[in-house]
């Protein structure tokens, strides 16, 4: 899987938000806010195929977690992104 690399990181106001940019525009009816580690995982896998598997590595690289608990939250990271459309196959 890939994030769909037409979507762009703003910040706004302190949030990092994900915008759809199609032909030099901006989207404003396709926005998604990233919370501090769904960021985290969009800057370590964004521009590459990536697994499950990675997620959690990422997860537990950065932060103090155990592997069961990254799991767990990389496969929600990953419903949620492909539910937004921002994982691609």
């Amino acid at each position: 899987m890939r994030i769909d690399s037409s979507k762009k990181i703003r910040d706004v106001s302190g949030e990092h938000i994900l915008i759809r940019v199609a032909e030099g525009q901006a989207d404003m009816t396709e926005v998604v806010g990233l919370n501090e580690s769904a960021m985290q995982l969009y800057r370590d896998l964004a521009g590459r195929d990536f697994t499950v598997d990675d997620a959690v590595e990422c997860l537990t690289a950065q932060y103090e977690v155990d592997p069961a608990t990254a799991r767990r939250d990389a496969e929600e990271w990953v419903k949620s992104m492909r539910e937004q459309g921002l994982i691609v196959d």
